[in-house]
Order: C-alpha cells, then sequence, then structure tokens
C-alpha cells in the first residue's frame, strides 16, 4: 500500500514529467477512479493547462496547474508513471494525461479503491483535505506529542489515523514503533513525555531514509525486511516477532525490544 515515501516519489515522478508541461489530452479509461467530477468536466478543467509546482500532504497528492488543481490518492494499489505517448497501454493505466514534450502521464491502479478529484480552487482543495491531521513528515514536535497526549486509543492506532497524521500506514507504523521500543497496543495518552519524544525523533529518522529510497524498504536491519518471512526474527535481537490484528490490520512486533510493561 502507498504511504507518504511513496508518495512523495510520485510527486518526484509529477515534477520530472509534467511541471511546466501543458496538458494536451486527458483519456480516461475507466471513469471508475473518478470522484466528484465527470470525465467530461475532468476534460474541459484541464486540458489547455499546464502543470505547476506539486505538492503532498500525507498520502494525497496535489498537482497543481495554472487553473484547477487534481488531488490523487492511489489507495492500496495506485501508481503514477511517466511513459511516452507510444508506449503500451498496460491494462490497470486508468486515466492518461498527454502532454507537450512528448511525455505521457498515468495514473495506474488495479483495484481503484481511491482515484482522482479535481478542485477549482485553494477553498475547494481544503475543503477536500479537511480530515486529514498534519502531515507526518511536516508536522512539529510539540503538535505531535499534544496530539498523542489527548489520544485514549493504541498508539498504532493513533499514528496510522489520517485525521491524527497524515501518511502513515501499516508498515511505517509497525517499523517507527519497534525502532522506539513501544508496543503497539500501548495507550497513547499514557506515553511519558520522554517516550513521546523518542516516538518523534524514530518517525522523523525512519520516514527521511525511507523517502530517500522512495518506498518503505525491506533492508535487512529493518523490521519491513523480516515481517513477512515464514518464520521472523527481530534484526535488532534475534527474538522471534510476534503478529497479531489490530483495527483490522496485521500488526507485528518484538517482544524482547517492545515489551509490555504494564
Amino acid at each position: 500500500m502507498p504511504e507518504l515515501p511513496d508518495v512523495e516519489g510520485f510527486r518526484e515522478v509529477l515534477v520530472t514529467c509534467a511541471k511546466g508541461r501543458r496538458i494536451r489530452s486527458v483519456d480516461v479509461r475507466d471513469k471508475g477512479v473518478l470522484h466528484g467530477v465527470s470525465v467530461r468536466r475532468l476534460r474541459e478543467a484541464l486540458e489547455g493547462r499546464r502543470f505547476t509546482g506539486p505538492e503532498r500532504h500525507g498520502k494525497w497528492l496535489l498537482a497543481h496547474t495554472d487553473g484547477p488543481t487534481l488531488l490523487l490518492h492511489f489507495g492500496m494499489t495506485g501508481r503514477l508513471l511517466c511513459a511516452h505517448p507510444d508506449d503500451v497501454v498496460e491494462a490497470h493505466d486508468r486515466v492518461l494525461f498527454t502532454l507537450s514534450g512528448d511525455r505521457q502521464l498515468r495514473y495506474r491502479d488495479q483495484r481503484k479503491l481511491q482515484g482522482l478529484w479535481l478542485a477549482d480552487d485553494g477553498p475547494a482543495v481544503a475543503r477536500l483535505l479537511e480530515r486529514q491531521g498534519p502531515d507526518a513528515l511536516a508536522v512539529d514536535r510539540e503538535d505531535f506529542e499534544a496530539t498523542l497526549a489527548s489520544r485514549r486509543g493504541h498508539i498504532k492506532t493513533a499514528l496510522t489515523d489520517q485525521s491524527v497524521l497524515a501518511g502513515l500506514g501499516n508498515l511505517l507504523a509497525d517499523e517507527i514503533l519497534w525502532r522506539a521500543g513501544l508496543l503497539p497496543s500501548t495507550r497513547a495518552d499514557v506515553l511519558t513525555e520522554a517516550e513521546r519524544r523518542r516516538l518523534y525523533t524514530h518517525m522523523r529518522r525512519t520516514l527521511r531514509s525511507a523517502v530517500t529510497a522512495g518506498r518503505v524498504p525491506p533492508r535487512d536491519s529493518w523490521l519491513t525486511g523480516h515481517r513477512d518471512d515464514p518464520d521472523p526474527i527481530c534484526p535488532r535481537c534475534g527474538t522471534h516477532l510476534r503478529r497479531s490484528r489490530m483495527a483490522g490490520r496485521s500488526t507485528v512486533w518484538c517482544p524482547r525490544c517492545q515489551p509490555d510493561e504494564t
């Protein structure tokens, strides 16, 4: 599932492929990925416009133009690719943006759980994102700590709740909690100030490293690199990892590095 680092990578694709280029045509091959906008309206709004500097907020990509803004969410299987207009169109290429300079931006998504929205102006963008919390890579430590201190649920649930903090998904949350030595089922509001600060520090470090990689990397030194092994072992201490479900999501942790202190 694309998380913040993946979407930051898609933002870079948009910059290198489309920034400053005019949209020659919009080909919607599957209108099922459009939300709140018709095929005709999308074409009329974007064709002839020029892509400007894109932004990212959490898992959302804001593709600004010199007119409206196209918002993209990638769900579980979405991707953004740069292609040539003559390249073979894949089965899951849902929307094609043919650009000046023989470039084509493609929104590809197998499962179609999210998709594309169109916002005419800044207030419309804000309305679409009004339920999103602060971006996990941009939030400052004070706001992060204050937010967690007010949450009564599990710390992992708080980290993956996009209305609390935007951008973290299942893999990142498990990785960050493992690095911080915190059990995922710990209540957010009982963390000490030192634990909240440690969690913030490891979140920042993990995100910066993952953004550089363009994904949540399955490195040998990361929990992510072992969570799907048949018999997963903690890369830090060699203890057998444990697995459970929390809020319907697979959760992996190390009982030695993340002890239950209750």
